[in-house]
């Protein structure tokens, strides 16, 4: 179970809005690189300023918004007519690089650092990439957890309002909670593997 399963009722609360965004004009295309390059800003903002702690509660902020222009893009693309064959690229590359960016700020922040950071990073694009492959085999696209996009932007917004609001982060905390997420992300990258592997072989026999 991930937060993923809440995306319909989600969905439903922004289709008015979707509807509107499409009267006037606006693309699927449009929102996937404006929810990346607000990622890829909001990121530069908190590490230029990271010594305000206040500034990480930039994070939580620009994730809940992000979350809801995924959706308005995939269902721009889906009730509207606007999927492409690039929409489909630009959707999973700006994924990626929304959430480097997005994890990035807390690398210079104590007590993660830049290797664990860069690790979460890594592993996280790992994940993805499994679930994008699921068609290569003869399976959906898998976004099977424990950790998924939308877990994962819960836990690092949840760490961005913690500091955000000024609370510590104790010096040992770091690595344990970077090995947890990291060990998290190993099991789902397995799990989509294997639903991959045997919805596959369900529709082959």
């Amino acid at each position: 179970m991930t937060l993923y399963a809440l995306k319909p009722r989600f969905q439903d609360l922004l289709r008015p809005l979707v509807a509107w965004l499409a009267a006037i004009g606006v693309t699927a295309n449009q929102v996937t690189l404006a929810a990346a390059v607000g990622s890829v800003a909001v990121a530069a903002i908190v590490i230029w300023n990271a010594e305000q702690r206040a500034t990480f509660l930039l994070l939580p902020l620009w994730l809940f918004v992000r979350m809801a222009l995924n959706a308005i893009d995939g269902m721009l693309a889906r009730e509207f007519g606007q999927k492409s064959r690039l929409g489909a690229y630009l959707n999973e590359l700006c994924d990626v690089v929304s959430d480097a960016a997005l994890y990035a700020p807390f690398a210079v922040l104590a007590p993660f650092g830049w290797p664990g950071i860069t690790l979460v990073i890594l592993l996280a694009a790992l994940s993805e990439l499994a679930g994008v492959l699921g068609p290569t085999v003869g399976a959906s696209r898998r976004y099977d957890g424990p950790l998924g996009k939308s877990d994962r932007a819960f836990v690092f917004g949840a760490l961005g309002a913690w500091v955000g609001v000024g609370l510590a982060l104790p010096n040992w905390l770091g690595w344990p909670i970077v090995l947890l997420i990291s060990l998290l992300l190993v099991i789902t990258t397995v799990n989509r593997i294997r639903a991959g592997l045997a919805e596959a072989e369900g529709r082959s026999g």
